[in-house]
This record gives structure tokens, sequence and C-alpha cells, in this order.
């Protein structure tokens, strides 16, 4: 597995593009990434998690006006994305009528649309992309199955499971380690906070509430 700089993303999305999978930095921890419309790369992806097809992925976009292309967004989907994207949200959205879903998606989408190298990654690759946790999945996981914080991390763990990794870009130590928040926001209906993570719910009913006023819903 070959290990590249923050200075090398133009090489990770070639590998990207030849349908390769690669582990790339968030605050978070380090995330398996590949091609959203690539079914070989997607499902080497839920293989070197053991991790099964009815739990889908993240899609990663690059903006949210990508969002409105795809989605059918509700007002709330809307505020939220104004208000915390580029981040560390995540997104259950609709897709649009008539727009073809991504099979390692699924609908609703879980969709987020990132900051920092894999936020400059995605728009340097100009097409959606599907992440996961550099870790194996439960029910598979044991107790030390944690996930990747390091480099040096994704690669014991492509080490030890053989998950095809290409390579992994060393953006250093992810110090959060914690879950996306994920907020739900169906159409036509008031948003719900589903898990709260790095994002705190204050912020997102922050987002929620324009021009200083109580979200009612």
């Amino acid at each position: 597995m070959d290990v590249l700089t923050p200075d090398q993303l133009p090489t990770a999305a070639r590998l990207l593009a030849a349908g390769q999978v690669i582990a790339v930095p968030t605050p978070r921890w380090y995330m398996l990434c590949a091609h959203a419309t690539d079914p070989a790369a997607t499902d080497a992806i839920f293989r070197a998690k053991q991790r099964p097809t009815s739990k889908p992925l993240l899609l990663l976009l690059d903006s949210p006006a990508t969002a409105e292309d795809l989605f059918n967004l509700s007002g709330d989907a809307r505020l939220l994305a104004d208000g915390l994207w580029p981040g560390e949200l995540a997104l259950r959205l609709p897709w649009k009528p008539g727009i073809e879903t991504v099979a390692a998606v699924r609908s609703p989408a879980l969709v987020g649309c990132p900051d920092g190298v894999l936020g400059q990654l995605v728009f340097l690759v100009g097409e959606p992309l599907v992440a996961a946790v550099c870790s194996i999945s439960t029910p598979a996981a044991g107790e030390t199955d944690h996930p990747a914080l390091t480099a040096a991390q994704v690669v014991a763990f492509e080490r030890t499971t053989k998950a095809g990794i290409t390579a992994v870009i060393d953006g250093g130590i992810c110090p959060q380690g914690r879950h996306m928040t994920i907020v739900d926001c169906p159409a036509g209906a008031a948003a719900r906070l589903e898990r709260e993570g790095t994002v705190h719910s204050r912020a997102v009913e922050a987002a929620l509430t324009p021009a200083g006023e109580p979200h009612v819903g």
C-alpha cells in the first residue's frame, strides 16, 4: 500500500478513477473511499469491512449545489447545508424522482459534504464518492477492532485484513475519534436529530433557526 501526503491528492484522484480504494483522513478517523458509481470498488469496501450490504455507505458530495441536483431538499435541509456544510454533518435525504440511486447508498441516502483533505479530494475528483470508517463493521467487529486514527493503523488494518487498500493519505493523527452527527431530513417535514456526534445538537438547532428566532419545525 502506498502512503501519500496531502500534497499528492491528484495521485489519489487518479487511483479512485482507476477503481481503487484509498484511505483518507478526517477530523474523526480515516475513511475508506471509492467512486460511488463503481460497483467493484464499492463492493471492495463492503468486503474489507466485513460489512453487510444491507448497511449502506456514506455518499460524499463536493457542494450543497450538487445536493440540490440529486436530492429532494426540505427547507430544513437547506438551512443545515447552508449553516454546517462543508463539515462533519451528515443528512439523510430522499432522492429526487427520476434520479438513478446509487446501489451502495440506497434510499434515503446518508449524505455528507466534507471539509479538510477529504473535501479537497471530493472536489478534485468532481464526482460523488462513497466512504466508510476504516475498521471492521459490527457485528463482525471484536473488542479490539477500533477505527483507524493514524496512517500506521490503516497499514495495520490492510496487513491484517488483506482488504486491498491501494493507498492511504497520511494526514497525521485524527483527534476526535467520534461518529458524524446525522440529521434525518424527510421531504416536506421537520428535520430530526438522528444521532449526535462531532457536530453538537445546539449547532444543529442554531442552523435551523433563521434570523435568531426559535425553530418550530
